[in-house]
């Protein structure tokens, strides 16, 4: 007679008791919060040594350009190689790099702003290899039956860091300076360093000996666009976040449109955050499962919604309120797509299609400011940011009917996808 084995506990409760996990968890509230804290600390120093804002954008692009360009790279050696290692290489690079911020700052004035921007593009560097094997190596940490509550947990954690490490770093450069600001973030980055450490090593991905790099890329290229529930997914994001994005004309909406100042940029650029991280924090206790799909178009339709309303609207309560709501929706989004990620490719090809993912990301956030400006001068502040949540619709309509396999998801079904 055969029998039954219990249900596995996939409760917070179980997620929770694994100590890697946890280690993980605290690993990613330390580096974000270094990050966004240095990433503050330096925009406002190299601005005080230039007043040029023209050097803001080249900062952006500095970091930009290694970490995107290397991110099909970092796939590869992701999944050929030992993805805890990699990570605590490339933390160490962070930690090193914080240090030698904090090194810089007596020296700021003769020096100049080259060696900022030689240490930014050193952290992009390392962007471009940690970011495709961290997602890979948490889904080896976490069981299986886990990863939809792991993956959660993750993306909370990650947002509210997000959330806080602006202010902290604002709050230390007024109180003790830039030394003050980096030195901390030195701190942090290595307890992320610690947490890495803590974590035991788990097997190499298996992966054909000898062969070339281009065709593991092909290879990893070749699997997301063969899988509609990876390919959409990814351009769902990238799509949304380049038509109906509007953070980067929130200054244009206080200034001249609503007419309530520095004050009131505060929240409006607050309000998405305020909502992402409310629906993630809700996800750690009910994550998506069944018809996550579904679930995921929902979400981008209901984005570009509040995208319309928040063009349409002259009235700064109704504006927060369509902001907040975005931030929920996409915060829903992030939850699925990271989900997705982990649970919808095999552990030999998590580096890659995370390094794909990431370009992605990577693309719709620095185009998506660009686009957004070009479509404000063509079109009109107002105007431009409507039409485009009328374009991610479109986007949502043209998803839904070409990936039926996107639209039927499940996320419940925690059988590993394994390539054709």
């Amino acid at each position: 007679m055969t029998q039954l084995l219990p249900p596995a506990d996939t409760s917070n409760r179980a997620v929770l008791r694994l100590p890697e996990f946890r280690a993980m968890l605290l690993a990613t509230v330390c580096s974000t919060l270094a990050g966004r804290a240095v990433a503050l600390t330096v925009a406002y120093q190299l601005y005080q040594l230039t007043k040029n804002p023209l050097t803001l954008g080249i900062l952006g692009l500095v970091e930009a350009i290694p970490a995107l360009s290397l991110a099909l790279l970092g796939g590869v050696v992701a999944d050929r190689n030992d993805r805890r290692r990699i990570l605590l290489l490339t933390t160490g690079l962070e930690v090193l790099c914080a240090a030698l911020f904090f090194l810089y700052v007596p020296r700021a004035a003769s020096l100049g702003p080259v060696p900022i921007l030689a240490l930014i593009f050193l952290l992009g560097t390392a962007r471009g290899f940690s970011e495709p094997a961290l997602p890979a190596f948490e889904a080896q940490v976490v069981p299986r039956e886990l990863l939809l509550r792991a993956s959660a947990w993750q993306s909370s954690a990650w947002q509210a860091a997000a959330i806080i490490g602006p202010a902290l770093g604002g709050v230390l450069y007024a109180g003790v300076g830039a030394e003050g600001s980096y030195l901390f973030a030195t701190v942090l980055y290595a307890l992320a360093l610690g947490c890495l450490a803590y974590v035991k090593a788990k097997p190499r991905p298996a992966f054909t000996p000898g062969e070339p790099v281009w065709d593991s890329v092909k290879a990893g290229l070749a699997f997301v666009m063969q899988r509609q529930v990876l390919v959409g997914s990814m351009a769902l994001d990238l799509f949304s976040v380049l038509f109906g994005g509007a953070v980067a004309l929130l200054p244009v909406f206080s200034s001249d449109i609503l007419k309530v100042g520095p004050q009131g940029l505060g929240v409006l650029a607050a309000a998405p955050s305020i909502g992402a991280l409310a629906v993630m924090l809700y996800a750690t206790r009910r994550p998506p499962g069944a018809n996550a799909g579904r679930t995921l178009l929902l979400a981008v339709g209901g984005f570009g919604v509040c995208m319309v309303i928040f063009g349409l609207s002259r009235n700064f309560a109704l504006s927060v309120a369509a902001l907040v709501f975005a931030g929920l929706f996409d915060g829903i989004s992030m939850v699925i797509r990271k989900a997705t990620l982990r649970l919808k490719a095999p552990d030999h090809m998590r580096g890659r299609v995370s390094a794909v993912s990431s370009m992605f990301i990577g693309a719709s956030n620095e185009l998506g400011a660009f686009e957004s400006g070009l479509a404000a001068s063509w079109l009109g502040t107002a105007r431009s940011v409507w039409a485009g949540g009328i374009v991610t619709l479109l986007v949502v309509a043209a998803t839904a009917f070409l990936a039926p396999e996107l639209r039927a998801m499940d996320l419940g079904d925690v059988v590993e996808d394994q390539p054709g």
